[in-house]
């Protein structure tokens, strides 16, 4: 994505990061836990949630992370629980704003809306939330399906997978640097699009 596409790329990457992490924040804090609130992560102010490398990254590689919110588990009554929910809130987030976003590209070209740049921002807006939420379930600290990976394994091996939070970022970049994450995630990607593009056909 280069030139002016790149432009109508930063809403999707600004929605996917925001919509992501307030989730986590709201479904935290309706638990019992108030640690989101208090930092000031209970809000759909882009400015708190952004990461910048995690920006660039989804900017450019179209897979990438937000500033992860603060929680503290020992709040919630079932803290097992808290953790899956509150770690499955963010991608759950994206896929309902990606869907969201392809059923109004469907209202507008009902409606006779065929402007390109609406249908780009609309699109990447699907694209980036989708790619979001597949990117932050992998099982890697400290992406969300790692802590929910975390909450199933016995201690010992959940403090182990906890300890290699220290090596994400290289394995992230070797991810993104050879085939590993296209071979992985774009089928994914494909699959979850086909699927909400099936769904809208028939509502439409």
């Amino acid at each position: 994505m280069f030139g002016s596409d790149m432009i109508f790329g930063i809403p999707g990457l600004i929605i996917a990061m925001t919509i992501h992490e307030y989730a986590h924040a709201r479904v935290a804090n309706s638990m019992g836990d108030f640690t989101p609130r208090m930092t000031g992560r209970l809000t759909l102010n882009p400015i708190a949630h952004i990461d910048p490398i995690g920006l660039l990254m989804l900017f450019f590689v179209q897979f990438g992370w937000a500033k992860p919110v603060m929680i503290n588990p020992r709040n919630f009554k079932n803290w097992k629980q808290g953790e899956i929910l509150v770690s499955l809130a963010g991608p759950a987030a994206n896929l309902l704003m990606a869907f969201t976003a392809m059923v109004l590209m469907a209202v507008l070209a009902n409606i006779g809306v065929h402007e390109r740049w609406l249908r780009v921002v609309l699109y990447l807006v699907v694209l980036y939330n989708i790619n979001f939420a597949i990117f932050n379930m992998i099982p890697i600290p400290p992406l969300d399906g790692s802590k929910i990976l975390m909450a199933y394994l016995p201690g010992e091996l959940a403090y182990k997978l906890q300890g290699l939070e220290r090596y994400s970022f290289i394995v992230f970049i070797i991810m993104i640097a050879t085939p590993i994450l296209s071979i992985i995630l774009v089928p994914i990607q494909h699959f979850i699009l086909s699927i909400m593009s099936l769904i809208v056909s028939f509502i439409f």
